[in-house]
């Protein structure tokens, strides 16, 4: 089986549902605690094993291609500072991983992004991890995903589960289980419609896709706003060649574009560090007694 190397991170849309603050700020920057969304996907992809990361991006989003550059007079004054640690932390950033940028010259979809990326791509399978989204596991979603491709082949898809409402903002997936955790992917319904839900698994963030997705995606025509969309490109894939469901296990979905979620993603994670846990606790027991005896927030 051939070894996975290579990731795909589509970066180049709008960010529509978190305005104004991406009218200046690619949603993919938006921090998480003190380091941006984009920064752990990637981080993720390079703990489990990928070489190589092409990021695709658009015109206006040269501050994720800034953040992950070399900054060498930030380097020298933090130096000078005797702050020798955070400029070690700044330079680790620049060498977590080889990065390809590949510029999207219009939004015709997430589909077509991944298209755009297929001549660093090749012929060989690759990850598709999306830049304003993650899956926090153990063991790393990423790795979970390959572990499934290594044993049956075929793309693989992260599967996760949801009531109505999520379903219906996700890529609801009709399965046939093959066992445990895995699934054959028998179909794809994009938001799906009330009437439309007939599963409770949705595939989420990070996908494995075989090299037979950019024929697809070339042939495809256009769908709903005139772009072409990687799910349904999924959807005529499964009908040429097996493509499975990973339910992720010991696994918490962020979807850091939307403006709820990316709360809850910054609490998640400030509660998890030693530094910031106790005083934070403080803090939501205090909101929260403000709330409970009907006092104003602030």
């Amino acid at each position: 089986m051939q070894k996975i190397r290579k990731a795909v991170i589509p970066a180049a849309g709008w960010g529509t549902r978190f305005l104004p603050i991406t009218k200046s700020v690619p949603k993919e920057m938006l921090p998480v605690v003190d380091r941006p969304v984009i920064h752990y996907v990637v981080e993720e992809a390079v703990q489990a094993g990928i070489e190589e990361i092409v990021i695709v991006t658009a015109r206006h989003k040269r501050a994720i291609e800034d953040y992950f550059d070399r900054f060498f007079e930030l380097e020298q004054r933090l130096l000078r500072a005797g702050k020798s640690e955070e400029c070690a932390q700044v330079r680790r950033i620049s060498e977590m991983a080889h990065l390809v940028y590949v510029r999207q010259p219009e939004p015709l979809g997430n589909g077509h992004a991944v298209l755009c990326a297929r001549p660093v791509i090749g012929d060989e399978p690759f990850l598709v991890l999306w830049g304003d989204d993650f899956i926090h596991a153990d063991p790393l979603r990423a790795r979970q995903l390959m572990e499934v491709h290594e044993e049956y082949g075929g793309s693989v898809l992260s599967v996760m589960r949801f009531g109505p409402q999520g379903i219906a903002r996700a890529a609801m997936v009709t399965v046939r289980p093959v066992r445990d955790n895995i699934y054959r992917i028998l179909s794809l319904i994009e938001k799906p419609r009330p009437d439309q839900i007939v599963s409770n698994l949705a595939a989420v963030s990070g996908w494995l896709l075989t090299p037979g997705i950019f024929p697809v995606l070339e042939t495809l025509a256009p769908g709903r706003g005139g772009e072409i969309w990687l799910p349904e490109a999924v959807n005529v894939l499964a009908q040429q060649e097996p493509v499975y469901g990973c339910e992720i296990r010991n696994g918490v979905y962020y979807d850091a574009g939307n403006p709820l979620a990316y709360l809850k993603a910054n609490l998640d994670f400030a509660l998890a560090r030693p530094d910031m846990r106790e005083e934070l606790l403080a803090y939501l027991r205090e909101l929260l007694a403000t709330f409970d005896t009907g006092g104003e927030v602030c």
